[in-house]
């Protein structure tokens, strides 16, 4: 069996295998797990992506990153003047806990991290301002249960922000999503769910739903591409399927009257599984 397709015993492991790959670092530095990592974490924080994020915080105050792997997030919301609390349960010093304490010290910014799951916040009710989860709602075991707990850290009035979600269409989707991920053969641990059980499981924690960003709508969903290189890679496979189509298409979607409606149709018809969505919700005031 090639080392490819064999599963790794841990995350940690998958992507150090994975940074050793000559035809993998263009995914190691999109997925930020390369060196030094202060060095990653600052091109997050100066990512098209992150600064979309921060069109969408609330004013500093108290911040949970759940999931917080590297603690690329961690880096960038305290450099916005947030107090943050990493959540992170691996602790791994490359892609856990480890790691982000490591960023925390070498920066000197206020983060601290807590190693447990994001259905069972180690937090008093009330805590936090904002609570910022980047790839995290897929992961969870109990997708309910995980925003029930974010609702409940929340203070009245604060926000989360559950981004870069993948969605499929219908259940019988989700292997192929699955079989094409290019990080989920090497460990797992990949999963997705309906657009409907996203917001239903958002509101049913008592959140109320502020914004439902579609694939092409933000940066955050579609990021690496930057908006021109993304219109270029539209137009590149629409020439794939029709020839000659492509040719100019790039251009007209740069318009500022033609992307808009071009975006909507696209999210309207995009039905790959695992597109990613992103959520703004906030917790009632009293």
């Amino acid at each position: 069996m090639a080392m490819e397709s064999r599963p790794f015993a841990t995350w940690d492991e998958a992507v150090r295998w994975l940074r050793t790959q000559p035809d993998r670092q263009a995914l190691v530095h999109d997925a930020y797990y390369d060196d030094p990592l202060i060095g990653a974490a600052e091109r997050y924080r100066q990512s098209d992506e992150w600064r979309a994020v921060c069109e969408l915080l609330p004013p500093p105050g108290m911040a949970l990153d759940v999931g917080a792997g590297r603690g690329i997030a961690s880096y960038a919301l305290a450099h916005e003047g947030f107090v943050v609390s990493a959540l992170e349960p691996d602790d791994s010093d490359l892609v856990g806990a480890g790691a982000i304490r490591s960023l925390a010290q070498e920066s000197g910014l206020p983060i601290t991290v807590a190693q447990d799951f994001s259905e069972r916040l180690p937090f008093p009710d009330g805590t936090f301002d904002v609570v910022f989860a980047r790839a995290v709602l897929h992961h969870s075991r109990d997708l309910a249960a995980a925003c029930r707990e974010f609702a409940r850290v929340l203070r009245p009035g604060g926000r989360i922000l559950a981004v870069r979600e993948h969605v499929i269409s219908r259940h019988a989707d989700k292997q192929a999503f699955l079989d094409a991920h290019p990080l989920h053969r090497l460990y797992g641990g990949e999963n997705a769910f309906l657009l409907s059980e996203y917001v239903g499981a958002l509101e049913q924690s008592g959140l109320r739903l502020q914004q439902v960003l579609d694939p092409f709508e933000s940066p955050i969903n579609f990021a690496p591409y930057t908006l021109t290189s993304l219109h270029a890679e539209i137009a590149r496979r629409a020439g794939l399927v029709l020839p000659g189509a492509g040719g100019g298409l790039s251009k007209l979607l740069a318009l500022p009257a033609v992307w808009p409606v071009a975006r909507r149709i696209l999210s309207a018809f995009d039905h790959r599984p695992g597109r990613l969505y992103s959520f703004v919700a906030a917790k009632a005031a009293p």
